[in-house]
């Protein structure tokens, strides 16, 4: 309950939007390749992004 104004660090937020990212090209899959391959070269680009904050 005291949590529930903390503010999230910038590498929880980015682990949101790569979760989201994915869940995104996932449903992409099914429909259009190309726009799914986008989202998940986005989410590469975050998940370096993380890796490199959690690095330093």
């Amino acid at each position: 309950m005291f949590g529930l104004f903390k503010k999230k660090s910038k590498v929880e937020k980015l682990e949101v939007k790569y979760k989201k990212l994915l869940e995104e090209a996932h449903k992409l899959s099914t429909t259009n390749r190309s726009k799914s391959d986008d989202k998940m070269f986005e989410a590469n680009e975050v998940l370096k992004e993380i890796d490199q904050i959690k690095k330093s």
